[in-house]
């Protein structure tokens, strides 16, 4: 199976896979838009979020190239589409460590990725048990004990960013012992 990224309006991933599929029934394709959960704080109380794993990418499956390549004119006449990746003129499906990192969050985290269970070591390093989080951890570029949340970087393409994702404390090191 070949997964192919899409860059569609950014905000607006939602919207332009429920206009593909009303638009080009025949269109059958798995199409996958990660989210992740996170509360944010806003005038003192805490409001649920889902926002994009990858802000402005969806990701197609389909067996070969050729069934991309038969509908790319219905991707691309709809509201909302940027590009392929690569590019247009070479549609390329997604390899190595782009395409670990996309199904890690398809796959392992569902379609949107939950808190991740960690503590802290001795050293007051992050330890992840399970979640979304489980397996990134080199990824960690910082965390906030206080807002539950680890900021990773991520790549796709020639293209690095970084996101948020929640965690929860289920104790210390010394607590585990």
């Amino acid at each position: 199976m070949n997964y192919y990224a899409i860059q569609v309006k950014t905000r607006s991933e939602e919207k332009y896979i429920k206009l593909l599929r009303a638009q080009h029934p025949e269109i059958n394709f798995p199409i996958h838009f990660p989210r992740r959960q996170l509360e944010i704080r806003r005038a003192g109380k805490l409001k649920p979020s889902t926002p994009a794993v990858f802000p402005g990418y969806i990701f197609i499956e389909a067996e070969n190239d050729e069934e991309i390549l038969t509908f790319q004119w219905d991707f691309r006449q709809t509201d909302g589409f940027f590009r392929f990746l690569k590019s247009n003129q070479n549609i390329t499906p997604l390899a190595d460590r782009d395409l670990e990192i996309v199904l890690h969050f398809i796959n392992k985290a569902g379609p949107i990725a939950g808190r991740s269970r960690v503590y802290f070591n001795e050293n007051s390093r992050i330890v992840v048990v399970d979640g979304p989080l489980s397996g990134l951890e080199g990824k960690i570029i910082k965390i906030d004990k206080r807002k539950g949340r680890a900021k990773i970087t991520l790549d796709l393409y020639d293209d690095s960013f970084t996101i948020d994702l929640a965690f929860e404390v289920i104790g210390s090191m010394e607590q585990r012992i």
